[in-house]
């Protein structure tokens, strides 16, 4: 593997840790982390296949109060490291993978955020005094420790040889790889159903049969299906009047109080669900 494609790798796992924090460009969420890692390997269709099925499982994961979720970042950039690099892994074997580097991921996020606890007094007195300088570097400090938190594991990874991660993964039992491929198949079936759950709605529904219809034309590929959904999407927000702000029929778009927003209106219709 090219240096550039490992500096490149590299730094796609710092911003996957940053990214596990901020959730502003979601580039830790495994279909964009697995094919960003895939783009830089040069093996993007295994990227993609792994990324698609580790976002099904994720869709499981989430913080409920105070408990972390397991880490989709480093799940995401190890195994994709693992099937898209020189170990050559199939998408099955980095699924299975996937799950255990969650954990050690969410035990990783939880000493670093024990770190960050000192860094956060040490904010509020910079906040106290009004340095505000002080106070960026802080936070900054904050999100690079949040980075190395992935970027450092993933470099130990990249250290390894391919004949030393499959002989590895050969002295794993067949008893504990099947069962962590049967808990992801749990998963994902709750990734499905909640996907479902917000598709559940006269509107959305016919895009929902429209893409199983779709998936039966052989002939297109990955790429040509992600055109024809982004064109679904660009003409669903040209044509919905929940998006284009067109008149309700009345000539006066607010003169109806009960109109409700967006928002609103999907919040009504889970809650009928």
């Amino acid at each position: 593997m090219s240096a550039i494609s490992i500096i490149l790798v590299l730094i796609i796992s710092f911003l996957a840790g940053i990214e596990g924090i901020l959730d502003e460009w979601e580039f830790h969420q495994p279909i964009l982390a697995c094919t960003m890692v895939g783009i830089a390997t040069g093996n993007i269709a295994s990227g993609v296949l792994l990324g698609g099925s580790l976002q099904m499982i994720a869709l499981g994961w989430m913080n409920i109060g105070a408990a972390i979720a397991p880490d989709a970042a480093l799940a995401s950039v190890v195994s994709a490291w693992l099937v898209c690099g020189p170990s050559h892994l199939s998408v099955k074997e980095g699924i299975a993978i996937a799950i255990p580097l969650a954990i050690a991921g969410q035990v990783l996020t939880i000493f670093v955020r024990t770190i960050v606890v000192g860094l956060v007094h040490a904010a509020d007195g910079a906040a106290d005094t009004g340095n505000l300088h002080k106070l960026d570097l802080i936070h900054l400090t904050g999100l690079v420790l949040q980075g190395l938190r992935i970027m450092i594991p993933m470099g130990l990874v990249l250290l390894a040889s391919p004949q030393a991660v499959q002989g590895a993964l050969k002295a794993i039992p067949d008893v504990i790889t099947n069962g962590l491929n049967v808990a992801g198949g749990f998963i994902v079936a709750v990734g499905y159903a909640m996907v479902i759950n917000m598709m559940a709605n006269s509107e959305l529904w016919p895009w929902f049969f429209i893409g199983f219809a779709m998936s039966a034309i052989t002939e297109l590929n990955l790429i040509a299906m992600g055109i024809l959904g982004l064109c679904f999407a660009l003409i669903y927000l040209q044509l919905s009047p929940r998006f284009n702000g067109s008149s309700n029929g009345n000539g006066n778009d607010n003169s109806d109080s009960g109109n409700l927003s967006a928002e609103d209106e999907l919040d009504r219709e889970l809650e009928d669900l």
